[in-house]
């Protein structure tokens, strides 16, 4: 069903077998880390002229044809880890949930605009010598609209909510490839994007409607983690030898 409808829906391909050399043996270094066999996910590729991944549905990895392009094998790991990373820790299945909860929440608010118009244009048809129900009329127009914006707000927030917990999932992920052996492959690949991209810093806005964290960030906090574990092991090496570890 992914392969047939989900892929199609993205816009997304079956690999090249140019692709495939590239691709899979990268995908089987990462699966064989985490002791997942290759075939339980299926890899695609989107045509974009950017440095792009992303994990969705149950099963699926989908990598940019720029990534393929540009990226080592090495780099391709790194980014594949992260994937799977959303995939391990439920992520996609999260965020599928909250897509769908918010889509009636919009089907209410585009209802009760849709009836404040046919209370707005009920008013001025049948009720514009009478008074008292023009002011029923607008009235009940004005409820509806509240309604409406209440509606939205709540789509609004839902939206705040599930960038927020999508930044999130980024820096689990992150975590998760570091634990997983290819945190200097991520930071590699994230380099490539600062490169390719030209980010600048982002103001609060920005930051706040961002489904993802600024690439930069992920590198830095990516880095810290990869010297905080090499100073454990320094540490751990040095208390089997039986010296202080400064």
């Amino acid at each position: 069903m992914q392969r047939a409808v989900f892929i199609r829906l993205l816009g997304a391909r079956r690999p090249h077998p140019s692709e495939v050399g590239a691709l899979l043996p990268a995908w089987r270094t990462v699966a064989r880390a985490n002791g997942v066999p290759p075939n339980r996910f299926m890899l695609a590729v989107l045509d974009a002229d950017e440095l792009n991944a992303f994990a969705c549905g149950g099963h699926l990895v989908i990598v940019s044809s720029y990534a393929l392009k540009h990226l080592d094998e090495v780099e391709l790991e790194g980014v594949l880890a992260h994937e799977l990373s959303h995939h391990l820790g439920l992520h996609t299945v999260a965020l599928t949930i909250t897509q769908w909860m918010s889509v009636p929440i919009l089907i209410l608010a585009r209802v009760g605009f849709f009836l404040q118009n046919v209370a707005h244009a009920a008013t001025d048809a049948f009720a514009a010598h009478s008074a008292a129900l023009t002011v029923l009329g607008r009235f009940i127009g004005m409820l509806l609209t509240a309604v409406g914006w209440l509606f939205l707000a709540g789509v609004l927030g839902a939206n705040l909510l599930g960038n927020w917990v999508g930044r999130a999932s980024e820096f689990q992920a992150d975590r998760r490839a570091v634990e997983m052996g290819f945190g200097r492959q991520l930071s590699s690949a994230l380099r490539e994007v600062v490169a390719a991209s030209g980010e600048r810093p982002r103001g609060w806005r920005a930051r706040v409607f961002a489904t993802h964290p600024p690439a930069r960030t992920r590198v830095a906090r990516i880095d810290a983690m990869l010297r905080a574990r090499q100073q454990a092991r320094r540490a751990a090496t040095e208390r089997r030898r039986g010296r202080p570890f400064v």
